[in-house]
């Protein structure tokens, strides 16, 4: 970690780097403090929108210009929204950093969001609703998310509605960034072999101009669980499910047990207890996943899987029975074990990609305000046990604790 390089500028920016050898290519962004929870229930899709926006047009770039800065020089211009935050980011040549930082710099802070522009974007993003109506995994997903947070923004659809994406205008989005943007919440991070005095030296050129940006706001924090169940009939030739509840907050110590204990159940690797029970021995399911989201106030687990419409009970059944046994039975040291080494090479392979780094420096940072050494991380996970893992599986694996989102065939 001393590698890690950190200052805040007069403004309330703060600078992150990562000082790594052996590439040419630096990482870098801005890692931004707002996201669709953040919104209202009009201006649903806002935060989205203004992902796209910022590559229409600033103060003294138009849209083609901005696309090609970067792609000129065969790097990569990228961003995303999510719940909780907004990144504009870049991977270019070393030797283009100024122009990368340059440009992320432009497209956050002095984008004109072009009236003529708005109207056809709104165009794209309602193809890119029909996209993700035409996936029904991704349906799933945030139909299971409004169910959970119901009548929360965190029940919101990432992209809005089709009738709250019609409405948007200039105003809109200038109204949002001054109600929401906060310089004290804004990182900007990046990873590369490049010096921390030559990143901060740049960092002041371009953004000690920004002026300090504080708002009032604060986040309306998630509170009110429900247990529903719903069946949502689909133009489909299987059904899909979703099994969950709300679950930790980041800053919750349970978090990092609870990680390991849904990985064990039914993280990414083959030999889960769901995708062994159900796909390798009873042949119900191509693939079956759980998965443990958190947020500032509140988490979401949840089980997502697809099965022929005949096998869905007996597959509910199963899950429940796997649930049951954690719930019962305390894991052996041996499987105690091997989920710790299991999870700390996930990690450990995560941490060798740059670009996830860096982006994960900078969510860090904002929401813990410090980055944990891998280290101190594989410490912690040395430190659960089997007491730890049985208490949170009668917690949060409970059967009248949660909620299922079925999309039957019609």
């Amino acid at each position: 970690m001393s590698s890690i390089h950190l200052a805040t500028l007069p403004n309330g920016l703060r600078v992150v780097h990562k000082n790594t050898g052996g590439t040419k290519i630096v990482h870098c962004g801005f890692i931004i403090d707002i996201g669709s929870r953040d919104e209202t229930l009009p201006t649903q899709g806002i935060a989205h929108f203004w992902e796209h926006m910022a590559f229409k047009g600033t103060k003294k770039r138009k849209a083609f210009h901005i696309l090609n800065r970067l792609d000129s020089k065969g790097g990569e211009l990228n961003a995303f929204t999510t719940k909780e935050k907004i990144s504009f980011y870049a991977s270019i040549l070393d030797s283009h950093f100024e122009k990368a930082l340059e440009l992320l710099t432009d497209i956050t802070f002095d984008s004109v969001f072009p009236e003529n522009q708005i109207e056809k974007e709104k165009n794209v993003i309602l193809e890119e609703m029909a996209m993700y109506r035409d996936s029904p995994d991704d349906a799933l997903q945030d139909e299971f998310d409004s169910l959970i947070f119901q009548d929360h923004s965190l029940g919101y659809n990432i992209l809005g509605t089709q009738q709250s994406v019609k409405t948007f205008n200039r105003t809109h989005f200038t109204d949002f960034l001054a109600n929401n943007l906060n310089t004290e919440k804004i990182i900007f991070s990046s990873v590369g072999n490049i010096p921390f005095e030559k990143v901060l030296k740049l960092a002041q050129k371009y953004l000690s101009d920004i002026p300090r940006m504080t708002n009032g706001y604060t986040r309306n924090l998630f509170k009110n669980d429900k247990v529903d169940h719903k069946v949502m009939k689909k133009e489909i030739s299987q059904s899909l499910c979703a099994i969950g509840r709300t679950s930790y907050s980041i800053s919750d110590e349970r978090r990092l047990p609870f990680f390991l204990l849904t990985n064990i159940l039914g993280g990414p690797a083959m030999n889960s207890r769901l995708n062994l029970s159900l796909r390798e021995r009873k042949g119900f399911v191509y693939s079956i996943e759980a998965n443990y989201s958190p947020f500032i106030d509140t988490g979401i687990f949840s089980i997502q899987f697809g099965t022929e419409n005949n096998n869905l009970k007996k597959s509910i059944d199963t899950i429940y029975k796997e649930l049951k046994y954690f719930r019962e039975k305390k894991l052996s040291t041996k499987q105690i074990q091997d989920a710790r080494e299991q999870l700390k090479g996930q990690l450990a392979i995560a941490e060798e990609n740059n670009t996830g780094f860096m982006l994960m420096m900078g969510k860090s940072l904002l929401d813990l305000g410090k980055i944990e050494p891998l280290d101190d991380i594989f410490h912690q996970i040395d430190n659960i046990d089997a007491s730890d893992l049985l208490a949170l599986a009668n917690e949060m694996f409970e059967e009248d604790t949660l909620s299922t989102l079925i999309f039957s065939p019609k």
